[in-house]
């Protein structure tokens, strides 16, 4: 029984090298794949992402079954992508070819189609992402750009000079009449008495 737990069937250097094959494949492919598979997932990509790491499981492990196997992949794993993100922190230019840019989705108020379409995102999808960060609707939206991490970042659109005039002079309007009413409700009250 002990056997089977810990003694692996398969050499150490590769099961570590089978790991870095799989890691690097995975890095490669979702970045080709686009920001989309990191971003708003619909249930079709929900589907690859989970099975994605049943498919490339006997990849990693090879015909091991032991747990020293899978400890050993599994170490390989986060040890590998440790390694990555440090070199690539220390790397700004090779960490932008790898994670790639920003993708500018709304630019001063105007929806970008072509770049929704390189992005493989519909209209509605963005309206959704823009609902989860508070937007009523994509009119309100001066600019949104898809991060490199697939996150969507939205900026509001802000008032004019004429329109935050007009706002001002509104408010001030609505001050001014509250404080007739109250005081037409004084001269009335005193005027009765």
């Amino acid at each position: 029984m002990w056997h089977h737990i810990f003694v692996l069937d398969v050499p150490i250097l590769e099961k570590i090298i089978r790991a870095i094959l799989v890691y690097a494949f995975l890095i490669i492919g979702l970045r080709l794949a686009g920001k989309r598979e990191l971003a708003q997932l619909n249930p079709f990509d929900l589907v690859v992402l989970l099975t994605l790491s049943n498919t490339v499981q006997n990849a990693i492990i090879g015909n091991d079954n032991s747990v020293s196997g899978g400890l050993i992949g599994a170490s390989t794993l986060l040890i590998i992508n440790y390694l990555v993100v440090r070199f690539l922190f220390h790397h700004d230019r090779i960490d932008r070819i790898i994670e790639g840019e920003a993708d500018v989705l709304i630019d001063h108020g105007q929806i970008r189609e072509d770049h929704l379409k390189r992005e493989l995102l519909t209209k509605h999808e963005l309206e959704i992402a823009a609902h989860r960060q508070g937007f009523g609707d994509l009119q309100q939206i001066d600019q949104a750009s898809i991060e490199p991490g697939g996150g969507i970042f939205f900026a509001a659109k802000k008032p004019t000079p004429d329109e935050a005039q007009q706002s001002e002079l509104i408010k001030r309007l609505e001050a001014i009449s509250s404080q007739l009413t109250e005081l037409r409700a004084k001269v009335e009250k005193h005027g009765t008495d």
